[in-house]
């Protein structure tokens, strides 16, 4: 079984014939798998594969003003590294490491040992450092406002969180804010052996759970068990779960002995919600009318919390707005309003229709992993704040109770991501990616990342390497051997920064005299030895794990409760705030420079919401799409096919779309003040009327010069997402607060972005 490998969408076994991958399918412990991976073949042996080094033929002649645009110039790797290494050592004599930016933020290889950016970061390091970013895209204002109010970030993604069984066992009712989609389900950074999440939600369904799905756009109805689906306005959700919490204290439902004994702030909260304090009541009348949920409704759904022992979660995609740290804080407080907190299978986590197999029993420790060391320079910015950063160097910010001045910046260096696709207001960024004096990029593919850069420097995919997976919501490692020789001339990234290091003299400190196969041992072995001391498994030695392909760590015995140590004795197992407790009410954020954040959960309203919408305007929300992983495998297998006239579907309810004249398979164009791109209509009764679905991660592809005053051609929603933070404590993106016009477009050739190479880029034909 030695042809098993791992990608995002689960484990797999590979066919090979004449040194090429023919096949590739599912793992034989999977139960779900994902039908993603069928395109994978086609991934590989892709048209824009990056096949050789490649330099823009400009920027050798000193043209910073105009990436994306013009020829690029294939080179051998030694011309590739004498740029690097001069245009490093440039820029380190100058202006210091400070003026290197890698944050280099993106989901990579599923291996763990050949994690792009975790490479770059390494190599980096062995030479003074780099700036850096901290959070991520997926649940940036979460992990800000998590710490805060809870201690950590366990309650928002990793292994350690409430788990199925406990679930199963013990709650009659989930709630799900933000719906739960279960292609969402299907993905997991460092690999799955088996999809979980469908079986278990079928479970729930057969044990006569109630299930409540709250959100703007049904995903995965059809999957699911019998559930309920209540349709709420985008970025009103906080407003919702004060309107329960209000009715709960109406009815006297509140548990004020789990709130006297294991939280902080109550007494302080109480006053905004019943409007003692401001003199609005946040009631279910007061919620329907910001919500679009009927009062009733409301009041029906609270007494259903009081009444039945309830799970709450809610998506990661909730923080993704504006003021997105409030709808998490307040699903906290709710829950200990409730006093289910802690209690098996009870109380509140987040994430379990974001994220693959979040909530599968998995015993409590860290994977597989390889480490990119200490930053000697120290230095990051909020992850959703490179533009800004570009843009206005010296500029400062307050972020999480500090200030950040914005470094400036001579190279740009990314591996392993493409910010062209998560990054919001596209447009703004390709203005910043015009002002560094360089950008590098390695990649697998010509992305419009890639097409904006100086320097390309060619990747291999995960079955032209050999390396070994691991994931905090699996307890299966795979090893990943090699399946292939790399296409061309493309190197994995311990090769790339080996070769770099050893012109920097940093070799030793870098591979610390291991090769791929000395790396691979010594992680596994490292596993291996924290298993047997922290859970006493027994997983076989590395060449034995070698041979059968995948180990598996044994099954929890218990079913795991988040916070259950804390609710069986807070004293001896105090949470990480300052007072120890649940802090419903923060001081640290009181005192803080953070004036746009209340010191408890509160409803504020959005700068762009269907409640400031113009009468034409629709709210545009972004999902995770069901047919790709972000801007992964866009132009293959699922994806490419679930394409109408080449271009991203856009969902639309059948009244709006009537209102406008559109219909099913048109094509449309939808626009705002940042931008403006060309979709097709797919009229749907899964997105409520008011708002429009467009899923993020179609690949960039402008009509003409990048940046404003152009529109992409294939359905990005990132051009008309904007800039503004969801607030200044996190600076988190907002994608989800975007308003949009919609309108009938007259049929338009389309330039597929799959198909097309940049120019001075020739194209390796496959051998027959």
């Amino acid at each position: 079984m030695a042809d098993v490998s791992a990608t995002h969408w689960g484990f797999t076994h590979v066919t090979t014939r004449a040194g090429r991958v023919e096949a590739i399918d599912p793992f034989v412990r999977d139960r779900n798998p994902s039908p993603l991976i069928g395109g994978l073949p086609e991934a590989i042996y892709a048209p824009t594969r990056v096949l050789r080094p490649a330099i823009r033929k400009a920027w050798l002649e000193g043209d910073r003003e105009n990436r994306g645009e013009g020829a690029f110039v294939e080179v051998d790797w030694a011309t590739a590294y004498d740029h690097i290494e001069r245009e490093l050592k440039s820029t380190i004599a100058e202006k210091g490491n400070e003026g290197i930016f890698a944050g280099s933020y993106g989901w990579g290889s599923a291996g763990r040992f050949h994690h792009a950016a975790t490479h770059l970061k390494r190599f980096l390091n062995t030479i003074g450092g780099f700036v850096d970013q901290t959070q991520t895209y997926s649940f940036a204002a979460g992990q800000i406002i998590c710490p805060h109010v809870v201690g950590d970030n366990r309650i928002l993604f990793g292994g350690e969180t409430t788990e199925w069984p406990a679930i199963l066992d013990n709650a009659r009712l989930i709630v799900f804010f933000g719906g739960i989609n279960l292609s969402n389900a299907q993905i997991a950074a460092g690999g799955l052996g088996n999809h979980a999440t469908a079986d278990w939600l079928t479970e729930a369904g057969k044990r006569g759970i109630e299930i409540v799905c709250i959100s703007p756009v049904h995903d995965s109805g059809e999957q699911l068990p019998p559930h309920e689906w209540l349709q709420i306005c985008p970025g009103t959700d906080t407003a919702l779960m004060l309107a329960l919490a209000y009715e709960i204290v109406k009815t006297c439902r509140v548990d004020h002995r789990f709130l006297e004994r294991y939280c902080t702030g109550y007494g302080a909260f109480e006053p905004y919600l019943t409007g003692q304090a401001d003199g609005v009541r946040k009631d279910a009348d007061w919620a329907s009318g910001i919500t679009g949920i009927p009062a009733g409704t409301i009041r029906k759904l609270a007494a259903k919390l009081s009444d039945n022992p309830v799970f709450l979660t809610a998506s990661w995609s909730l923080q993704r707005q504006e003021n997105g740290e409030q709808p998490l804080w307040m699903l906290i407080t709710l829950a200990a309003m409730l006093g289910e907190i802690g209690l098996p299978g009870r109380g509140v986590s987040f994430g379990y229709g974001s994220m693959g197999n979040r909530g599968d029993p998995r015993p409590v420790i860290s994977s597989p992993g390889f480490k990119a060391g200490t930053n000697p320079l120290g230095r990051f910015i909020p992850v959703a704040r490179v533009a800004d950063m570009l843009l206005d160097p010296g500029g400062t910010i307050h972020f999480d109770g500090q200030e950040i001045t914005y470094p400036e910046i001579d190279i740009v260096w990314w591996a392993g991501g493409n910010p062209f696709h998560h990054h919001q207001d596209l447009n703004r960024l390709v203005e910043a990616f015009r002002k560094p004096r360089t950008v590098i990029v390695n990649e697998i593919w010509w992305t419009a990342t890639a097409r904006h850069a100086d320097i390309v420097l060619p990747a291999t995919t995960a079955f032209e390497r050999n390396d070994i997976s691991g994931s905090p919501t699996d307890r299966y490692t795979a090893a990943m051997s090699k399946q292939i020789e790399p296409q061309c001339e493309a190197r994995s990234e311990f090769d790339i920064f080996s070769g770099l290091a050893a012109r920097f003299g940093t070799l030793e400190a870098y591979g610390e005299g291991r090769d791929e196969m000395g790396w691979l041992e010594h992680i596994y072995e490292d596993y291996r030895q924290r298993a047997r001391d922290t859970l006493g498994a027994v997983l076989p030695a590395f060449a034995a794990f070698w041979e059968k392909g995948f180990a598996e760590l044994p099954a929890p015995e218990s079913a795991y409760t988040l916070f259950a140590d804390f609710r069986d004795n807070p004293a001896k197992n105090p949470l990480k705030t300052p007072s120890g407790k649940i802090e419903i009410w923060s001081r640290f954020i009181a005192e803080s420079v953070h004036e746009d954040v209340h010191p408890h959960p509160r409803w504020v309203e959005p700068r762009e919401w269907l409640g400031s919408a113009k009468a034409t305007q629709l709210h545009m929300v972004s999902p995770q799409p069901a047919h790709r992983l972000h801007g992964q495998l866009d132009g293959v297998g699922v994806s490419r096919r679930s394409k109408i006239k080449g271009r991203e579907p856009a969902r639309i309810n059948p009244e709006d779309a009537a209102e406008r004249g559109i219909r099913d398979g048109d094509e449309v164009r939808i626009w705002n003040e940042r931008g403006e791109c060309l979709a097709t209509a797919s009229l749907s009764e899964h997105v409520m009327p008011g708002v429009i679905a467009l899923a993020t991660g179609a690949w960039y592809n402008p009509e003409g010069r990048s940046g404003r005053g152009s529109r992409d051609l294939h359905g990005n929603p990132n051009v008309l997402t904007s800039n503004v933070p969801t607030s200044t404590l996190s600076h988190a993106p907002a994608q989800h607060s975007a308003l949009v016009f919609v309108e009938k477009s007259a049929d338009s050739a389309y330039p597929d972005i799959h198909q097309k190479l940049p120019e001075g880029i020739g194209r390796e034909e496959p051998e027959t």
